[in-house]
């Protein structure tokens, strides 16, 4: 594959990825919740990814697979404890296979920055409205919010020089 060619498909398949975030903030908004088929469309497509990246069997791809997997049992623990909804667990797992090691890791910061802000106002938000009922977190919000600049900043905004 040319250069060029390699570059156009990452822009494309980068910006398919944030238009699939940006769809699974609109749901977890509206509903609640982030649906199986696009976490599952997510994470199915991160071997073309890795395809177009030029990422290697070994061990780039198998970090890869270990760090989705990884990721799918440390955020199985906060929706075991109530913390977090599995739509949120897979959506992380899924860019778990996407993201390379440290910008993952730079996710999960911005994430948790994110989302213990976006906690504290609808915390205010139910307090101010009086509401009595279980306090729901579309995490899916922060888990975007992390990601989209963490991806650009890599992949949009890199030009050879």
């Amino acid at each position: 594959m040319s250069a060029a060619m390699q570059t156009a498909l990452i822009g494309i398949m980068a910006g398919g990825l944030i238009a699939a975030l940006a769809y699974a903030t609109w749901t977890d908004i509206r509903s609640r919740i982030i649906p199986n088929p696009l976490n599952a469309g997510i994470a199915l497509s991160a071997p073309l990814w890795w395809w177009a990246s030029g990422l290697s069997p070994w061990p780039g791809m198998a970090i890869q697979i270990a760090l989705g997997g990884a990721a799918l049992l440390v955020f199985m623990g906060a929706f075991a404890m109530g913390a977090m909804g599995g739509g949120d667990v897979k959506l992380i797992a899924a860019l778990g296979l996407w993201l390379m090691p440290l910008d993952f890791l730079r996710m999960i910061v911005w994430m948790s920055l994110g989302g213990g802000l976006l906690t504290f106002g609808m915390l205010i938000w139910k307090w101010a409205r009086k509401n009595e009922g279980q306090l729901e977190i579309p995490y899916g919000v922060a888990i975007a919010a992390a990601t989209a600049p963490v991806l650009a900043e890599r992949y949009i905004y890199h030009f050879p020089g």
